[in-house]
């Protein structure tokens, strides 16, 4: 991916440094943790052809890590170039939305993604590396450990930066999913339809992943893009299947218990956002998926 560092720093809150607290919790996630990671939100399924912004939501503040450090020296930090490209795409997703909120006339609200180590206290709770990147709706920031960045290369066999930057553009679509509304219609379809918890949340993570594909699609169109790149995000998206993380940690697959979707599944939503640029090919509520 061909990005440069000093942009979007302002957008980065470096936690590292801090002590490490609590266990896990599972909050909001994008299904990019570890095994038995369930989604925390579900979603109902939507009318009509699209979703429109809600008006009344309002953020929530920030909740920072009791002794969290004010980060690590750039000239001290081993993961210094790692952090920039975070900052880089941080940068590049929101500026996108941004722009795409404008078209439909309404406002994209920016947020930060938080990076720390070890473990974290965020509107939802608390939460450690082991939970992977998150999204938490109620301080409406994206929480990452860059070492998960390793165990997405060596764990999940999908190296490459624009499989970071898949991850990272994944959490930036909870954050939008979160400004249209679509977290009212998570709770009243959680407590209206809890039969249908497992196959609300697949959609969920579904239209996060082509939401990342729209993002990926504008940064072909601005020529960030090297060849193997859409490889690398189509590998990411497989890796994070439910069939595959499920094979690999217990020798069988249960449908029955899929939160997140299986890897063609993620895969062809995440290629559907890349190849037509287009929030509104994202309806993942309508139909099969």
């Amino acid at each position: 991916m061909r990005w440069r560092p000093g942009r979007g720093m302002g957008q980065i809150e470096d936690r590292r440094g801090g002590r490490g607290i609590g266990l896990p919790l599972g909050v909001g996630g994008g299904g990019l943790g570890l095994v038995g990671l369930v989604a925390y939100l579900l979603i109902s399924v939507l009318g009509g052809g699209g979703v429109s912004v809600d008006p009344g939501l309002q953020p929530f503040p920030a909740s920072p890590a009791p002794g969290a450090g004010q980060g690590i020296p750039a000239e001290r930090d081993p993961d210094l170039r790692t952090k920039q490209f975070v900052a880089f795409v941080t940068d590049d997703v929101q500026d996108t939305w941004t722009r795409l909120f404008a078209g439909a006339n309404q406002r994209y609200e920016p947020t930060k993604t938080v990076i720390f180590s070890r473990a974290v206290v965020s509107g939802c709770g608390q939460a450690s590396s082991a939970t992977g990147p998150f999204y938490c709706p109620r301080d409406r920031r994206i929480y990452l450990d860059l070492g998960f960045f390793d165990e997405l290369s060596q764990r999940f066999g999908a190296p490459g930066d624009f499989a970071q930057a898949y991850v990272i553009a994944h959490e930036f679509a909870h954050h939008v999913q979160n400004l249209l509304g679509i977290m009212d219609d998570v709770s009243r379809g959680q407590q209206e339809h809890p039969d249908e918890a497992n196959e609300l949340s697949v959609r969920l993570e579904l239209q996060a992943d082509c939401f990342a594909g729209v993002w990926g699609h504008s940064a072909y169109r601005k020529d960030l893009l090297e060849e193997g790149d859409l490889e690398e995000g189509l590998d990411a998206a497989s890796a994070i299947g439910d069939d595959r993380i499920q094979e690999a940690a217990r020798g069988r697959v249960d449908p029955e218990s899929f939160t997140h979707g299986t890897s063609e599944q993620r895969m062809r939503w995440f290629r559907r956002g890349f190849d037509r640029g287009d929030p509104n090919a994202c309806n993942t509520f309508s139909g099969d998926v």
